[in-house]
């Protein structure tokens, strides 16, 4: 099961809230979560008290293999833990070179005459 730490929104109209939360990349944004890691108050006028992140949780769900989403990995490298990025799978490469091109046989009809005498062959021995 893949996990990813995200945002889930709370709070009333334009008035937002969000918990950083580690859920199921398959449920909604607010549907349900595994655990609860800290919170974002965007509208806070004090910088200090905008985000409150549990680090120790979220070391461990990081070193499980949880992706971060995008704003979170921000939040966390702002908070000053590191983000694991992973490495892009290269394609491997055939060590071998490719056959040559050789275009498919043409089909060419039989002339019709050539045809009705096959034709009345097979009947002829169909007859015997």
């Amino acid at each position: 099961m893949a996990v990813t730490l995200r945002l889930k929104r709370f709070g009333r109209l334009n008035h937002p809230t969000y918990r950083v939360v580690a859920t199921d990349p398959r449920f909604p944004r607010d549907g349900r979560i595994i655990e609860a890691l800290g919170y974002f108050l965007p509208l806070m006028p004090r910088a200090q008290e905008q985000v409150k992140l549990n680090a120790e949780r979220i070391q461990y769900w990081l070193s499980v293999g949880a992706k971060p989403s995008d704003t979170v990995a921000q939040m966390i490298e702002k908070a000053g833990m590191k983000v694991p990025t992973t490495k892009k799978a290269e394609r491997a490469k055939s060590k071998g070179k490719p056959a040559a091109f050789v275009a498919p046989k043409k089909k060419v009809r039989k002339p019709k005459a050539q045809r009705r005498a096959e034709k009345a062959a097979r009947a002829a021995t169909a007859k015997k």
